[in-house]
C-alpha cells in the first residue's frame, strides 16, 4: 500500500550509486543505514527491470545500469513493487461496486492513483538529487503532521 520500506530502500540503494561508482552491497548498507539481506533482494529486482547492474567476482559490485536523466522515482517503485497502489482495491474489483458501475470512493482513490504516479513521474532522479533550490524547513515541512 503505498509507500512501503522496500520501495523506501530501493530509492536509497538508487541514491548510494548515483555517483555511477561501482559499489559493494556492505557499503550501500553502511551509507543508506540498510539491512545487507533485504538490501540484497532488492537489488536483485532492480536489476531485473534494468536499473542496476551486478558485477560478480573478486572486483564485483553493484553500480547503476539506467542514466538518472532517464529514472523516475516512479520507476524505482515499481521495480520493487509493481502492485504499488494508494489502496489494494485499485487493482482489483472493488466489492462496493453495485450494479450501477463503480463506486463513488474507488473512482476517488482512482483519482488520486493517477495523481500520485504523475508526481512520482514528473521529474528524474538526476534533478531531485542535485536539486540545490530545496530547503526543508521546518516551519515549512513537518513530516510528523498530516496534509490532509
Amino acid at each position: 500500500m503505498l509507500f512501503t520500506r522496500e520501495s523506501d530502500y530501493a530509492i536509497r540503494i538508487v541514491r548510494a550509486l548515483k555517483d555511477e561508482e561501482k559499489l559493494t552491497i556492505k557499503t550501500i548498507c553502511e551509507r543508506e543505514l540498510l539491512p545487507e539481506a533485504f538490501a540484497y533482494k532488492i537489488i536483485k529486482k532492480l536489476a531485473k527491470s534494468g536499473i542496476v547492474e551486478i558485477k560478480r567476482g573478486a572486483n564485483g559490485g553493484y553500480s547503476l545500469k539506467k542514466d538518472l536523466n532517464e529514472l523516475t522515482l516512479y520507476d524505482v517503485i515499481i521495480a520493487v513493487d509493481p502492485d504499488f497502489a494508494v489502496m489494494e482495491c485499485i487493482h482489483s474489483f472493488c466489492n462496493r461496486n453495485g450494479s450501477n458501475g463503480m463506486c463513488k470512493v474507488h473512482k476517488e482513490l482512482i483519482y488520486i492513483q493517477n495523481q500520485v504516479e504523475m508526481l512520482l513521474k514528473r521529474r528524474s532522479l538526476k534533478e531531485i538529487l542535485e536539486d540545490r533550490n530545496f530547503e526543508c524547513k521546518s516551519k515549512d515541512f513537518d513530516s510528523r503532521k498530516s496534509i490532509l
